[in-house]
């Protein structure tokens, strides 16, 4: 009797999709994903995981964001929620293509794939509201920033010296709006890309969904995901190979299996920096109270490794 394939969510950092220092042009992007696309060929060929891949947007929606400020004069701007189901079609896209390529010179072209644009619900008390945090879209002065406040009602914010920017809230995900449809896909052996970006926020009102201007946190609505669609396990991809305790300093260690409680106490205690490593921690702390069998963080050229044991950080029970 056949093995029953694990179902794995990949979760996929900016580096899959666009290496630092690259300019971002559509050749270099394809680059990399074929790139990507060749280990992820690899797990679905190897027979012993059913994938789901969610991926980050940050660079992508930056320049939808960007050509939306270039051309107001000539083209009516989109909101940033329609800039984020943009990314999902543009990225899912390069995946969708370069995947089929991959799997069908291991000769497993059968296989299908397809990207879903995806919603996550978000709530609309969540205090993420209250207090705007995440940065979006172009650089400003500050004349120009304030006349944005003023006249859009964006929240502004100076950027660390390079210029002032709109901040938007950073609100919790609480679940994904089309997961029957993702669990439809994956039951019918589908490779489902979906929940790009975070997803698109969205909010209940009575019978309809509305969308938010905000920004869920990638690694967050991909633990999300993985909890929906009944993930065993969470397979975060970043550009490190391992977490790293007391991480720049001369105690740096790093780290190859942190059981459930010691990840938490280490969460609690500040190891992790906000913004990189933290969010990644605190979805595979999430995954593992939900029910999931393990969180793997490590990078994208030891993903296979790192699912067989020998490279990255596992947190379990």
């Amino acid at each position: 009797m056949a093995t029953e394939k694990k179902i794995t969510v990949i979760a996929l950092g900016g580096n899959a999709i666009l290496r630092p220092g690259q300019t971002g042009t559509f050749e270099q992007q394809m680059e990399n994903v074929e790139t990507t696309c060749a280990q992820l060929a690899d797990m679905v060929t190897s027979g012993s995981y059913k994938i789901v891949i969610t991926h980050g947007n940050g660079p992508q929606v930056g320049n939808i964001l960007l050509q939306n400020e270039a051309g107001r004069d000539v083209a009516a701007p989109m909101p940033l929620y329609v800039c984020g189901a943009q990314s999902q079609g543009l990225i899912g896209y390069m995946i969708q293509q370069s995947l089929h390529a991959q799997l069908a010179a291991r000769g497993r072209g059968d296989i299908p794939i397809a990207t879903v644009v995806t919603q996550v619900v978000v709530d609309e008390t969540d205090s993420a509201f209250q207090n705007p945090t995440k940065p979006v879209g172009p650089f400003y002065t500050e004349q120009e920033a304030r006349q944005l406040e003023a006249k859009k009602g964006y929240h502004v914010r100076e950027d660390a010296g390079r210029g002032w920017r709109r901040v938007v809230p950073s609100p919790d995900p609480i679940e994904i709006f089309e997961k029957t449809a993702i669990r439809q896909l994956v039951d019918a052996r589908t490779i489902v890309i979906a929940s790009g970006g975070g997803g698109i926020p969205v909010i209940k009102e009575k019978d309809r969904l509305k969308g938010v201007e905000a920004v869920i946190d990638k690694d967050l609505a991909g633990e999300c995901l993985a909890v929906d669609v009944g993930a065993v396990i969470f397979l975060v991809l970043t550009d490190v190979e391992q977490v790293k305790l007391d991480f720049n300093t001369p105690q740096e260690r790093a780290i190859s299996h942190m059981p459930l409680a010691e990840a938490k106490r280490c969460h609690a205690e500040g190891h992790f920096a906000k913004g990189s490593m933290e969010p990644k921690v605190r979805a595979a702390i999430r995954f593992i109270e939900a029910g999931g069998e393990k969180a793997i963080i490590t990078s994208l050229d030891r993903a296979m490794d790192a699912l067989e044991g020998n490279a990255g950080t596992t947190i379990s029970r």
